[in-house]
């Protein structure tokens, strides 16, 4: 005869109002938003995080650049033209001098009329940090000369060296930051206006305004979209002011980004707007706009927060390659597409490769947002 089970449901009565017990850890997960599950998930991603990092650096930085960069954006050293970069050394002759450089010393090779510089090591320049140089113009007018760091007085200080009119290459860098990072930014915002108010109102309403804008997305992504970057780039009247072109580049990047964006507010406003909570909304007298931002949007915003990280990078990259062609941004603006111009010469490039560092900011920050948008992705959805 088999062996009788013992019985393990309690014999207490049972009580609907008992509320159980939670830990204070239990209470914190299950009272977090949606946002602070997105911030716990995105802080296990460590890449994403060292990524994010790098970039609140690299937008912290446009705010103080005239501030960080050694020389302002058109000093030129007629003495020092294509200066080989000087390295930054702590120790002279075994001893310990703090950071400096050494001076450079000039000549010119008669036979190849290639500049050739080498450095003086009777020559020690200590570099000077939070110093007085040349002035500039800060925000809101003001005016200063402070610099975080100063070549000694008398001496040079050319990081990555200098270019063919003989102006600092870390200094420019730093400028073309400034305007390279803004053109992303200020274009995806620009896309996202007319990808979600597009998008948006094709998966709401369909219809007629469903078919007209698929149609007109359908026709934008029809064309090859590097000739029509080219062509709409060259159409710009080269009598524009520098600040006309910047925004006319920006306007090209944001209409040409967009359709992707819209495609996917519809996709997502086609499934939602058939829920029980939207219909609720619409019989309580929600107007459609009001349905679409307050309980429509906030449903994917976290998505569409993910798409922009990875959105930016590519328009960085236009932004570049239009400028390395020349359709893009041109001078006196600088930006890192611009500063490439200068490697176009391959010739150049051969004799002095310090010309290609501007290319490096542009790695860095597109493998940055990369990785950074992929953690938003995977923590738009905490709950899975």
């Amino acid at each position: 005869m088999s062996e009788k089970l013992e019985h393990f449901v309690s014999p207490d009565p049972f009580d609907p109002f008992e509320i159980e017990e939670l830990s204070p850890e239990q209470e914190r997960f299950y009272l977090a938003s949606q946002w602070q599950m997105m911030w716990w998930r995105l802080k296990r991603h460590k890449l994403a995080v060292y990524s994010g990092a790098i970039l609140f650096l690299l937008y912290f930085s446009i705010l103080l650049t005239e501030f960080l960069a050694p020389y302002n954006l058109t000093i030129r050293h007629t003495d020092h033209i294509f200066a080989p970069p000087q390295s930054i050394n702590f120790f002279h002759e075994g001893k310990f001098q703090g950071p400096f450089v050494y001076g450079l010393n000039y000549k010119l090779n008669m036979t190849t009329l290639k500049r050739e510089y080498t450095h003086d090591l009777t020559k020690v320049q200590p570099l000077r940090f939070f110093c007085s140089a040349e002035k500039y113009t800060f925000w809101l007018g003001f005016e200063s000369n402070k610099h975080v760091v100063c070549a000694a007085e008398g001496g040079t200080f050319f990081w990555l060296g200098t270019d063919r009119l003989g102006r600092d290459v870390w200094s420019r860098i730093l400028y073309g930051t400034r305007i390279s990072l803004t053109v992303g930014l200020v274009g995806i915002i620009l896309s996202f206006i007319l990808g979600i108010s597009i998008g948006g109102a094709a998966g709401y309403f369909g219809g007629w305004v469903d078919n007209l804008s698929q149609r007109t997305i359908e026709v934008l992504r029809s064309m090859p979209e590097l000739p029509l970057w080219l062509g709409l780039s060259a159409a710009l009247p080269v009598t524009w002011s520098p600040v006309a072109i910047y925004f006319g580049i920006t306007m090209i990047l944001a209409l040409l980004d967009w359709p992707g964006l819209a495609r996917a507010v519809r996709s997502k406003l086609l499934a939602l707007r058939e829920e029980d909570f939207c219909t609720a909304a619409a019989l309580m007298g929600a107007s459609p706009r009001r349905i679409i931002a307050r309980h429509l949007l906030p449903n994917f915003m976290s998505h569409l927060i993910a798409s922009a990280t990875l959105s930016i990078p590519s328009m960085i990259l236009a932004e570049t390659a239009l400028s390395f062609l020349g359709l893009g941004l041109r001078p006196p603006i600088t930006s890192w597409g611009v500063l490439l111009v200068e490697a176009q010469n391959l010739e150049a490039v051969a004799l002095y490769p310090w010309l290609l560092l501007p290319a490096v900011p542009v790695i860095i920050t597109v493998l940055a947002f990369n990785f950074f948008g992929d953690g938003l992705r995977d923590a738009a959805d905490p709950y899975k």
